[in-house]
C-alpha cells in the first residue's frame, strides 16, 4: 500500500494550483502528456495535493472514448488496476456511479466524446456536471484525503483541467489549493 504526503512540514504554501498529475503517483503504464494535463495509456493517476479546502473543482474533457473513470481516490487506490473498484468514488465511461467498488446507479446524463466533466468536492456530497449542468446521482461517504483521480484503458484519452477551466465552476467552489501550513 503507498502512502503519499506531498506536503512538506514546516513550510509555508500559499494559493498555489493543482496544476499538473503527480507524475511519480500513477500506474506504471499510464501515459501523462501536455505537461501533466491528459492521461492516456492503461492505470490510474492521482493528482499532486488532496482536497483540504471545503468546496473544491475540476474538469475533464473526454478526448477520445474508451474505458475511463474519474472523481476522487486516496493513497490507498490500487493505480494499476483497471477499471479501478477499491478506493474510488466517482463516474466511468459507462455511467455507473461508483462508491468503494459499489455500482450506486447510472448517471443521469449519457457522457461522450468531446464532453466537459466538472468535478464538485465539499466533503460530505461528490457531485458531477456533464457540459455545464447538474447531473445525478451524487455520491457519500468518500474517505480520504481525497485526491482527484483519472483512470483510462483501450486508447481513452482524457485531458484534467484544474485551473483555467472551460465550463463555469459552480457558486461556492474553487480550484484545488495547497494546504496551508504555518511554521
Amino acid at each position: 500500500m503507498r502512502q503519499y504526503d506531498p506536503i512538506v512540514r514546516g513550510t509555508v504554501v500559499s494559493r498555489l494550483f493543482l496544476a499538473f498529475i503527480e507524475k511519480f503517483i500513477k500506474g506504471k503504464d499510464v501515459v501523462i502528456l501536455k505537461e501533466g494535463e491528459r492521461i492516456c495509456g492503461t492505470g490510474a493517476a492521482l493528482g499532486t495535493l488532496p482536497i483540504v479546502q471545503n468546496k473544491a473543482y475540476f474538469q475533464v474533457d473526454v478526448q477520445q472514448n474508451g474505458t475511463w473513470g474519474v472523481g476522487l481516490g486516496n493513497s490507498h487506490t490500487p493505480l494499476d488496476a483497471v477499471p479501478v473498484a477499491s478506493d474510488f468514488w466517482g463516474v466511468r465511461d459507462n455511467g455507473d456511479i461508483v462508491a468503494n467498488a459499489t455500482v450506486l446507479g447510472k448517471l443521469n446524463k449519457p457522457i461522450s466524446e468531446g464532453d466537459t466533466i466538472g468535478v464538485c468536492y465539499d466533503h460530505v456530497e461528490l457531485k458531477f456536471l456533464v457540459n455545464g449542468e447538474w447531473a445525478e446521482p451524487s455520491i457519500t461517504g468518500v474517505r480520504g484525503p481525497a485526491y482527484p483521480i483519472i483512470y483510462v484503458d483501450e486508447s481513452a484519452i482524457i485531458d484534467v483541467k484544474f485551473r483555467k477551466f472551460t465550463e463555469d465552476v459552480p457558486s461556492g467552489y474553487d480550484e484545488i489549493l495547497a494546504e496551508q501550513t504555518l511554521l
